[in-house]
């Protein structure tokens, strides 16, 4: 081990060293930004803004066809998830890399030049890991430097918070209390139960009945507080009307000392408790934060994406619009209160969250300087607001909606819809989006959906007991449109959105629980367990979570379940997908896969570009010989990447194995490289001794859950 602290060492001082060289000539204000040195990527989304964006140009498209794989670094080893993926995103600080791994989310720090294993810390097993839905989802770390020390702050399932010394992975000193569990280290740690105000056991946690609670995304560490989101049960298979509300906390950095907790749910007296009609804020939880964080420390605010109240697809015991559900809330980072807010979708029962951070950009608007966040969505609106005031850059009209006929729910009359930009991908769907690379495909289609409910965005599912229809079509679906493991990436010198999004429609009914069949010990009450898609077990269609078209489901969230105690009156019902022609293809047109440039300035689309090639299952479909139909795009989350010089990106979870680039400006395909298997989550890239270094999260290929570095030849 003293070996290995001998070479980060010589690394650091390496590091310094190159700073010093690229100090003496000019750098753009952005890149000298205290929140990420130069060189740098401090943050899973790169920086505090979250625009997984990097000043460097070693890679350009003069090279990009050069690049070779420096080291492979394999996660399996440290206890291989369940799916095999890999979800986190590496950070590179101060002359190293760290990561987690594992269901135990250990961390990793690792040599960035030969991805040799430095240190690691793993928590001791407990109750608490053993219950939690999350136990696959760790995406990251957080780094700080707190008087001059680097720290490496990690939360894990069963909802610890750990500071640890970024150089030995020792527990830091004086943070936190002792835990009164065996294996637990004297220091370094917070029970993050003990602060969250729910009766609970040191050992086991929050009694089952009541729910759960867990963390995915790391923290995000700013002005010398360490703000923790967290996530919960998969919302559409948790089919109980209570659960643990989403509460988000803030930490000492230095001493672990709880310093405030906000109330995604409004309890009573606080603003928006009015909206959860019927006291329903007593017992709904979820609204959670599970998507990664960004701040401007500047204004000290804090920027909140959540998600839906419990359950994800039916409201009917929750009525009103259900603050601070499905919104972006803006929390002063001293003090925890509310400075502003926008709710994307009042009561939502579509499981449309917001799955991916807020980007802070400074744009020109009308010739106008706008300090502002940009929100994608998975309905593929982009929410432009003036990040101080909460003041939207251009219109939010609300405006009337389809109402449902779901015996018992409550229905919101408007929506929020954004004037500009222009939605980036399909919403609802009608006989025109039908596939129609021939008259019979197209005929094809009309048949297979010739039941099921068309209608624009926001349109409510069926109810099991209609007559008309067997589902309602969700475009997009619940995993489709922006989501996690791909999301939007921001060139903050020029104010260019590259927004991934991928094409998938589900169909949705709604029907009541039933009992669930014996051996289904771990299902809520009153819920039957399912494949993705079916009664209580993700997103209503028999077509899994990836919808018509077959594509691989989303990662939107998952997990197991637990027991509960009240039933809901409906949860989503098998057998409702849209289904697929012949071979999997898809009923609806392409692309099914894509990257759309926008310009956040005017609010205008520069471009789109497919995502990756065209699948197999698509181009060798027996219905489609002979037939010239392009490129589709591949049906997966793009997992992107931008540089002063270059886009970059794979196809993402279930694509091919290969690393693309183009032209920022145009979207013109400059060429490729192969993987040793395809990309999982988001990349990200650094320099290191000089050399500047990509690193891709992959999964697949027997190549689980791993890291693939790439770098120029040397």
């Amino acid at each position: 081990m003293r070996e290995g602290f001998l070479k980060v060492f010589i690394a650091a001082s390496r590091v310094a060293l190159a700073l010093a060289v690229v100090a003496g000539t000019a750098l753009p204000a952005w890149a000298q930004n205290g929140s990420n040195p130069y060189g740098e990527w401090r943050y899973i989304w790169g920086d505090m803004s979250g625009t997984r964006y990097s000043p460097l140009d070693q890679i350009d498209a003069s090279n990009f066809e050069t690049l070779e794989t420096a080291w492979v670094w394999r996660g399996d080893n440290y206890g291989r998830t369940a799916d095999g993926v890999m979800r986190s995103t590496p950070i590179y600080a101060d002359g190293i890399l760290y990561t987690v791994a594992g269901t135990r989310r250990q961390v990793v720090a690792i040599d960035p030049a030969t991805g040799e294993t430095l240190w690691t810390f793993r928590e001791p097993n407990t109750v608490r890991w053993e219950r939690s839905p999350r136990q696959n989802y760790g995406r990251g770390v957080a780094y700080a430097e707190v008087d001059g020390r680097g720290v490496i702050y990690v939360v894990t399932p069963g909802f610890f918070l750990h500071a640890l010394d970024a150089k030995t992975g020792d527990p830091l000193e004086g943070f936190g209390t002792g835990i009164p569990i065996e294996g637990f280290p004297e220091t370094g740690t917070v029970d993050m139960f003990a602060t969250l105000g729910h009766p609970y056991d040191v050992n086991t946690g929050i009694d089952l009945a009541r729910g759960a609670i867990t963390t995915s995304s790391p923290p995000l560490v700013v002005n010398g507080v360490i703000i923790v989101g967290n996530s919960a049960h998969q919302g559409g298979g948790y089919s109980n009307i209570e659960n643990v509300p989403g509460d988000v906390q803030a930490f000492d950095t230095r001493t672990g000392q709880h310093l405030w907790t906000f109330h995604t749910i409004p309890r009573a007296g606080e603003f928006g408790n009015e909206t959860w009609e019927n006291d329903s804020w007593r017992f709904v939880g979820n609204v959670n934060v599970w998507a990664p964080l960004t701040a401007d420390p500047e204004l000290n605010l804090v920027y909140l994406p959540t998600d839906a109240p419990t359950n994800d697809y039916f409201g009917g015991f929750r009525p009103g619009n259900n603050l601070f559900g499905s919104s972006l809330v803006a929390v002063d980072i001293r003090t925890g209160q509310r400075r502003w807010h926008f709710q994307m979708i009042h009561h939502d029962i579509w499981d449309w969250d917001l799955p991916v951070s807020g980007i802070l950009v400074d744009l020109t608007v009308n010739g106008r300087e706008v300090p502002a966040i940009v929100q994608t969505s998975k309905q593929t609106f982009v929410y432009a607001f003036n990040r101080e005031t909460g003041e939207p850059i251009w219109p939010i009209v609300e405006r009337p909606v389809p109402q449902g006929r779901v015996p018992g729910e409550w229905y919101s009359p408007t929506q929020p819809f954004p004037t500009r930009p222009a939605p980036y991908e399909l919403q609802g769907l009608s006989i025109d989006d039908l596939v129609d690379f021939t008259p019979e495909l197209r005929q094809m289609a009309i048949e297979r959906t010739r039941d099921i409910k068309f209608g624009p965005i926001f349109t409510p599912y069926v109810h099991t007991e209609d007559s008309e229809f067997r589902a309602t079509a969700q475009c997009p679906s619940a995993t489709g449109g922006t989501n996690i493991p791909g999301g939007p990436v921001l060139d903050p010198e020029t104010g260019i959105l590259y927004v991934q999004s991928r094409r998938a429609c589900g169909g949705g009914r709604l029907g009541p629980p039933n009992e669930p069949p014996s051996g289904a010990s771990n299902a809520p009450a009153g819920a039957q367990p399912g494949g993705r898609g079916g009664r209580g077990g993700g997103a209503p269609g028999g077509g899994g979570r990836g919808g018509a078209g077959g594509g691989r489901g989303g990662d939107d969230d998952g997990g197991n379940v637990q027991p509960g105690s009240t039933p809901v009156d409906f949860v989503s019902a098998s057998g409702g997908g849209l289904g697929t022609l012949d071979g999997g293809l898809p009923v609806f047109k392409p692309p099914y896969g894509k990257i759309t440039a926008i310009d956040m300035n005017t609010g205008e689309h520069l471009w789109w570009i497919p995502n990756g090639e065209t699948p197999d299952r698509i181009r060798n479909n027996p219905l489609l010989q002979g037939i010239d139909i392009g490129n589709t795009g591949s049906q997966t989350d793009a997992t992107v990447l931008v540089t002063r010089s270059l886009l970059m990106w794979a196809e993402g979870r279930g694509g091919r194995a290969v690393w693309y680039a183009a032209d920022k400006r145009t979207g013109e395909r400059i060429g490729s490289v192969e993987l040793p298997a395809g990309s999982s989550t988001a990349p990200m890239t650094f320099l290191h001794e000089g050399v500047q270094y990509v690193v891709v999260p992959i999964a697949g290929g027997g190549v689980p859950g791993s890291l693939v570095a790439l770098r120029l030849p040397q």
